[in-house]
């Protein structure tokens, strides 16, 4: 330190012309004396720099420069550095990202068997939907699904490791969500006639698991899952419905695992602080604007074998006969009536629970995505299991 201060003090001893410099992708600036005399001795071009010694005289100077440049590169990598491990170990979401559709894509190149399986599930749903049209209608089986949902907590600090309490306002809300009576179900009078209304899926918290970690960031390799890489191994994944909060990189809010996969690794992982209601536990760690709990609505929408509402392309299919074409993900709170730039312009569901808007601006599924989710429950379905 003493070293840095020395080279400073000699920089403003000289005569030389000082010019910001600035670091790439870090916001502190740094300044290099660009001249000495009247001559150009260093430019600089992001962390580069050019030296052009111009006379005997100069080179004292041009070496305490040389020094000063060394250093402040040596700072610059070390900021860079620095900013990156903490954007790593503290994240919060600024936009809404679920990493389902990226995961799913991810093992199926690990696993070539599971896009039959895959395939196996969708021509089933597809027969079981065409089953329960009736006149145009989907008729609903009236058979009442609980689940037992087992929540495992992953924290490195006091703020992860949630309270009993947020975790049981999530549950509220799964609960509220998928049985239509959340307040805000009836925001919206656009979509009254494909509205599900009571799914007559049920959650029930069967248990919470902890664990204390020095792992402050996970990322979507399904690390959480597994104890022999510092998680929390699934509990009873055939019959129950297991939850990870954790603290998750890269502005992640969460990610589902899709019916056919392996066993070993089903389940939702949530980031902790969208992890349940600040409506209901006010007291409790949460973002901002993902803090009404329906990150957990929509990625076990995922884990029931709804996809994004943008079929994840533009335009795309997510195999529900009443959700309109979206052209792309909504996000934030969009004006009513916004119309997709898809075939007919449509008026977008951007209301509904498996598109990207914040909590506060999603509030509903289709009836067809109720048949969907249903699917999964039937016998010979995916989780049949769970009946």
């Amino acid at each position: 330190m003493a070293r840095k201060t020395t080279i400073v003090q000699q920089l403003i001893n000289s005569r030389s012309t000082i010019k910001p410099f600035k670091c790439s992708n870090v916001s502190k600036k740094y300044s290099l004396p660009l001249t000495v005399g009247s001559k150009k001795t260093i430019t600089s071009d992001s962390h580069f720099f050019t030296l052009k010694p111009n006379s005997r005289q100069s080179m004292k100077k041009l070496s305490v420069l040389t020094a000063a440049a060394l250093m402040l590169l040596v700072s610059c990598s070390k900021s860079v550095s620095d900013k990156q491990q903490e954007e790593e170990n503290t994240v919060e979401a600024t936009t809404r990202r679920c990493a389902s559709y990226e995961v799913l894509q991810a093992k199926l190149k690990e696993d070539p068997s599971l896009q039959k399986r895959m395939d196996e599930i969708e021509a089933f749903t597809a027969r079981y939907v065409a089953q329960k049209s009736v006149n145009g209608k989907l008729e609903a089986d009236g058979i009442t699904m609980t689940i037992p949902v087992y929540v495992n907590v992953l924290y490195s600090n006091a703020a992860e490791n949630i309270s009993d309490a947020q975790i049981q306002s999530q549950i509220d809300v799964l609960n509220e969500d998928y049985a239509g009576s959340n307040g805000d179900v009836n925001k919206t009078s656009t979509y009254q006639t494909v509205k599900a209304g009571n799914t007559n899926i049920r959650f029930t918290l069967a248990g919470i698991i902890r664990k204390s970690t020095t792992i402050t960031s996970w990322g979507t390799n399904d690390a959480m899952k597994k104890s022999s890489q510092g998680g929390i191994d699934p509990t009873n994944p055939t019959t129950s419905l297991n939850m990870w909060s954790c603290n998750l990189g890269s502005g992640l809010l969460g990610y589902a695992q899709f019916p056919g996969g392996s066993t070993a690794t089903d389940g939702v992982v949530i980031l902790y602080s969208a992890f349940g209601s600040r409506a209901k536990v006010p007291s409790g760690t949460f973002t901002s604007t993902y803090d009404l709990g329906r990150t957990a609505t929509h990625e076990v929408g995922h884990w029931l074998n709804l996809r994004h509402i943008w079929g994840d392309r533009r335009c795309g299919d997510d195999f529900v006969g009443d959700t309109p074409a979206h052209d792309g993900a909504n996000y934030g709170c969009p004006a009513a009536g916004a119309k997709s730039a898809c075939s007919g312009k449509p008026l977008e569901m951007n209301m509904n629970y498996m598109d990207y808007t914040a909590d506060a601006c999603m509030y509903m599924f289709t009836a067809g995505q109720e048949t969907r989710m249903r699917a999964t429950f039937a016998a010979g379905g995916p989780r049949a299991s769970l009946r």
